[in-house]
């Protein structure tokens, strides 16, 4: 049977194979869409003659279902789990919180600002980009308990500051004389 055989066959059967995507998908608007994917492959089926027409039909329809429900599984599993991992509305910062973490920050890096560049670079490495300290010690070309040390200098002078200034005033304190010489500064 050629191509138009099996359009004719389709036409002649549609009620069948609606029953069996009903059956199959579970919904008449499912059931009409994979019977229209079923219409659109039937012009692009080539090849020779089909001995069973209907049987070849039946064994489409039902492929076109099962990469359905296939899809709509993935579908529910992706969003399940989106749903899953996403914050909830109360895990979410409100409008304060979020203003008060950007004040902190702001305030943090002016107090990094203010450090010598090895302790401030110890520290963004550390903290904002997430190497851990063996990293920094071979890009800073220093050991690990250096960089530890530059570390505990910048935690040091970010909790002075902070307990200094609860609030924003006037710009970070300064290192001393001999922290600026040990520092490189």
């Amino acid at each position: 049977m050629t191509e138009g055989g099996l359009c004719a066959v389709f036409l002649a059967e549609r009620a069948m194979f609606l029953r069996l995507l009903v059956t199959r998908l579970g919904s008449i608007e499912e059931a009409e869409d994979a019977l229209q994917d079923l219409w659109l492959k039937l012009g692009t089926v080539s090849g020779g003659p089909i001995a069973e027409p209907v049987s070849y039909l039946f064994r489409m329809a039902n492929n076109i279902a099962v990469d359905r429900r296939r899809q709509a599984a993935r579908r529910i599993d992706r969003d399940t789990g989106w749903m899953e991992t996403r914050p909830a509305a109360q895990e979410q910062p409100d409008a304060e919180r979020a203003m008060i973490a950007r004040e902190r920050l702001a305030r943090v890096e002016a107090t990094l600002a203010a450090l010598p560049e090895r302790v401030a670079t110890a520290f963004r490495l550390y903290r904002f980009e997430g190497l851990p300290q063996r990293a920094i010690a071979d890009r800073m070309g220093i050991t690990v308990s250096g960089v530890e040390k530059l570390l505990h200098r910048a935690y040091r002078r970010i909790h002075l500051q902070r307990s200094i200034s609860g609030a924003d005033v006037g710009p970070p304190e300064r290192l001393t004389p001999e922290e600026d010489r040990r520092d490189g500064r």
